[in-house]
């Protein structure tokens, strides 16, 4: 049986935004999924991993921010995407009951949900769909200082191709978070995690992400 969407609205402090909740039965976990910087939750690589993680007995909530949820193209200042993420996170634990609560997302969303644990959000994981390390062309520039102040377990599915990304320069963050990091490469996947000559829709992608992501959760969840 297909455990069905439910829509509803998370208040923030500068105005209401969409979500989206799949609760599947028994769930061990609850993942909180944040959207790219230039697509909404709705999209339909976002909207097909959080599809199969419930198959896979892991609930989640996704969530627009603040400028997606009003048509802009730009994203909200800083401070607007923790508080949206906070509020996100708040509505999630506040509906999971005795489940851990986990969080994450594509690139932008992942990256400020790490900034929010960093600084105390409770998540008991994170979960990385390309990690944005740096701007494209501009290795120098790493968004990486905070991940040393996370004590949880973090989980990165990462292109091999990704500009966002250089692999070395990756490698050797990950290096300096010890076992708390895992690399999960997907081979010639650019910031989308699409692969050269093969012919996969977004849905399909995301989809295929959630065999590495909810084996992590689960076991994160149980404590294995």
């Amino acid at each position: 049986m297909v455990t069905p969407e439910s829509r509803g609205t998370i208040v923030t402090p500068a105005g209401e935004v969409g979500s989206t909740r799949i609760e599947p039965k028994g769930a061990v976990a609850t993942l909180v999924v944040a959207h790219g910087a230039g697509a909404g939750m709705d999209h339909p690589f976002l909207a097909g991993f959080c599809r199969a993680m419930g198959e896979a007995g892991v609930a989640t909530l996704r969530f627009n921010f603040l400028y997606v949820e009003r048509g802009r193209r730009s994203p909200d200042p800083e401070r607007v995407l923790r508080e949206t993420w906070l509020a996100a996170f708040e509505d999630a634990t506040g509906r999971a009951g005795k489940r851990p609560v986990f969080a994450g997302g594509k690139s932008l969303g992942g990256r400020i949900a790490s900034m929010c644990v960093a600084d105390g959000m409770p998540a008991a994981g994170l979960v990385f769909l390309g990690y944005p390390l740096h701007p494209p062309g501009k290795p120098d520039r790493l968004r990486a200082e905070h991940l040393a102040r996370i004590t949880v377990p973090m989980l990165f599915l990462q292109g091999t191709r990704d500009p966002f990304a250089r692999p070395d320069l990756l490698a050797g963050v990950l290096k300096t978070l010890g076992d708390r990091a895992t690399l999960v490469p997907i081979e010639g996947g650019d910031h989308s995690f699409r692969v050269r000559g093969e012919k996969a829709d977004d849905r399909t992608i995301g989809a295929a992400l959630a065999a590495e992501a909810a084996p992590f959760v689960r076991r994160v969840a149980q404590g294995r």
